[in-house]
């Protein structure tokens, strides 16, 4: 670590829980975001300013003049270029160490097979219900971890799953596959700042992971209400039938 870099990080370097040795850890690790919208935005920023030292960042989608009112990593001016462009250009302008991977494109198959192999932590900060299980489903099979974050309306939620860890449940234990599509904030709506919490307690659960420090919400299905500012923590239970992570599939 440098001297630019102990100056940046020294507000974290400073924490007992972070130290030399957490910020080192953080430098060091990888993490995979699928998505660079209203969660992807601010995970990924606050990610890059906290000195996670490698991101890679799937999404196949454009800029549009509606993203604007939440996806805080896009600007008035990158509307019509590609998501992760855009995100790419903020990262690299907020914090020019953190090595980035952007790519456009959906992340499927193989190729969401060998980059969650090769992620420390994986953060879905997708929309879809498919994209959400091949996700889970690839983290299962790599035993990597999992935050998972969703946000519509005035209402959030965010859970991690630890793969072969504290006996922790998958997403596929709490949302069975097959069932109604995710709402979507173009036919819901969404008030802007709903995104920005969740997608920041989603990259602060990753740097938890990342330095080994807290207790992580593994386990736990937190659920924010934006209009009463109610957070709930509801407890969460490995589903042994479970189609994914459940005894037959071990």
């Amino acid at each position: 670590m440098n001297d630019n870099q102990l100056y940046r990080y020294s507000r974290q370097i400073m924490l007992p829980q972070i130290d030399i040795e957490g910020q080192l850890k953080l430098l060091n690790a990888k993490v995979l975001i699928v998505g660079a919208g209203g969660l992807g935005s601010p995970a990924a920023m606050y990610l890059a300013a906290a000195g996670v030292g490698h991101l890679v960042i799937y999404d196949d989608d454009s800029v549009d003049l509606s993203n604007l009112q939440r996806q805080i990593a896009h600007h008035t001016a990158d509307i019509g270029i590609d998501k992760v462009v855009s995100t790419l250009n903020t990262l690299k302008n907020l914090n020019p160490d953190v090595n980035v991977k952007a790519v456009k494109a959906k992340l499927a198959d193989e190729t969401l097979e060998n980059e969650v192999k090769n992620a420390d932590v994986v953060l879905d900060c997708s929309d879809n219900f498919a994209t959400r299980f091949a996700i889970n489903a690839a983290c299962v099979r790599q035993k990597t971890p999992l935050v998972s974050g969703a946000a519509i309306r005035f209402e959030g939620q965010v859970s991690v799953f630890t793969p072969n860890k504290n006996d922790s449940p998958c997403y596929n234990c709490l949302y069975q596959s097959g069932g109604e599509e995710l709402q979507t904030c173009s036919t819901n709506g969404v008030i802007s700042p709903i995104v920005g919490i969740v997608g920041s307690i989603q990259a602060l659960e990753a740097i938890k992971l990342i330095a080994e420090i807290g207790e992580t919400l593994t386990g736990r299905l937190l659920a924010i209400d934006g209009l009463t500012m109610e957070f709930n923590t509801l407890k969460l239970r490995k589903n042994k039938a479970c189609l994914t992570c459940g005894e037959l599939t071990q």
